[in-house]
């Protein structure tokens, strides 16, 4: 149930939570002859409301409730509500930092890539535990377990070969350890039950990338709908600082860094420390309107930063970068 108090009218009406309730709460502001709004952050329930709003036309502003909330007794809903009108109408209220919604549906998608991320690390980890648990020393003969050799000695062992010489011979023709080394490595206690766990997180850990490159290609087809910031025939974008055969880390397949200079009229990817997936986050959530952050001071004020101490560093005056 939420409640709503209009300036105008200074009554007060309450509605439900499912979307009609939503759009009738549009039609009934509509009626009144409200132009702007204001709304408190709560979690995630604010954002159907917020979007419903935002494409009738109407000003929305939404308000953190810990800026808000400085008076004590305040706790119910139509109380809140009387206090947000109250400090709206005297222009007391800032509203939060939102994208525009094309943004915002990159964002989303930007967010669940890294969930999904997060959520595979976890995988990882527990198939380090097994292979610990059973005295296999992979770590220490391959520096990346999720690696081509690692992966391939991996599957191996979960498709039930156990003889440390042969997963030995599974080894990527440009890893520097011997064969001998990894065999070395490779000999342990393969117990049943810590083969089943690994049996069981390997899958997991191939689901979740499944997942990975299934968002990758929204996250593809979001960027290709953005409009042309720069002309890639008139001006090309510079050779990358190190070229790669394939993608680093949890770099997406396709081609991000074009995208990303194209959308944006800049390549980001030239200030020092940021690289392809930091660019995208960062596009992804101030957006493309430079606007929104006129000065350095306002953008290190959203983000929470010391401006003072990032003065000292040398790329943060670059001019492609203030262009954020």
């Amino acid at each position: 149930m939420c409640a709503i108090r209009t300036c105008q009218r200074m009554c007060e009406t309450c509605f439900g939570c499912y979307t009609a309730d939503l759009y009738a709460i549009a039609d009934w502001l509509t009626e009144s002859g409200v132009e702007t709004v204001a709304m408190e952050s709560t979690g995630v329930y604010w954002i159907p409301l917020f979007q419903i709003l935002e494409t009738r036309g109407f000003e929305v502003k939404l308000v953190n409730a810990h800026h808000v909330k400085t008076l004590p007794g305040r706790k119910t809903d139509v109380l809140d509500c009387q206090w947000l009108q109250q400090l709206h109408s005297y222009g007391l209220l800032s509203g939060s930092f939102r994208p525009e919604d094309e943004i915002c549906i990159l964002r989303s998608y930007i967010r669940q890539r890294d969930s999904l991320i997060r959520s595979a690390s976890v995988h990882i980890q527990r198939m380090q535990k097994a292979l610990t648990q059973m005295n296999i020393q992979l770590h220490q003969a391959v520096s990346d377990i999720t690696g081509t050799t690692g992966m391939t000695i991996i599957r191996a062992i979960v498709g039930g070969e156990h003889d440390p010489q042969v997963l030995a011979a599974k080894k990527h023709h440009r890893l520097k350890r011997s064969e001998a080394e990894i065999a070395a490595a490779l000999n342990g206690d393969y117990r049943k039950e810590h083969l089943f766990v690994l049996q069981q997180e390997l899958h997991l850990y191939d689901v979740y990338q499944s997942q990975i490159v299934e968002c990758d290609r929204q996250i593809q087809e979001c960027l290709s709908q953005f409009n042309d910031k720069i002309d890639i025939s008139q001006s090309p974008l510079s050779p990358p600082k190190h070229t790669r055969h394939k993608p680093q880390g949890n770099e997406p397949a396709f081609d991000l860094r074009t995208h990303l200079y194209r959308m944006s009229g800049v390549d980001f990817t030239r200030v020092d420390g940021l690289g392809v997936l930091t660019v995208q986050i960062i596009l992804s959530e101030v957006g493309l309107d430079p606007s929104r952050f006129p000065t350095v001071k306002n953008f290190t004020s959203w983000l929470g930063l010391n401006t003072a101490r990032l003065r000292e560093n040398r790329w943060w005056n670059k001019e492609y970068f203030v262009r954020v």
